[in-house]
């Protein structure tokens, strides 16, 4: 398996960018993988989500609870459950060139801690989380408060 590759820190008074803090190059799962692949990945690499890709493209994200939700407690079997009618279709994502901010806003409103990031062509070409954007583009304070949106409980509809 191929090693993620991490950016480099953004120039001083430079306004960092979701390429400053993305790690690119991310492992990836197909839509026709097991679950079982998916959970031993998952293990190997100690991460709790994987983007899922048909070919280059980004179509879903899976997540240990999407596993223990939709296989798990479902009583669906791991080793013939495909990562296609497990995972999370439509993920929220942002591109490389988006400032921090916008993928901070992202994070809060889709209370996710982490995004896929994608080219143009909605191709898989890193992944951010809000650790990276609190460890290397040096924004500790506003990652608390993206933090604390994100652990809120939704609101509640009626």
């Amino acid at each position: 398996m191929q090693q993620a590759q991490q950016s480099p820190q953004p120039a001083r008074g430079t306004r960092p960018c979701v390429a400053d803090a993305m790690t690119r190059d991310p492992a990836c799962l197909s839509v026709e993988d097991t679950v079982r692949k998916a959970a031993m990945m998952m293990a190997d690499m100690r991460v709790g989500a994987i983007p899922v890709c048909d070919g280059s493209k980004l179509v879903g994200m899976l997540t240990d609870r999407d596993i223990i939700v939709r296989c798990v407690a479902g009583g669906k079997p791991a080793d013939t459950l495909i990562v296609r009618d497990a995972m999370s279709a439509n993920p929220h994502c942002c591109r490389e060139s988006d400032p921090v901010e916008s993928a901070r806003q992202t994070m809060e409103k889709a209370q996710v801690r982490r995004l896929p990031v994608v080219d143009a062509d909605h191709r898989l070409v890193g992944i951010v989380s809000l650790g990276d954007l609190a460890t290397r583009v040096g924004d500790g304070t506003d990652c608390g408060h993206t933090l604390a949106c994100i652990s809120a409980p939704p609101a509640q509809a009626g």
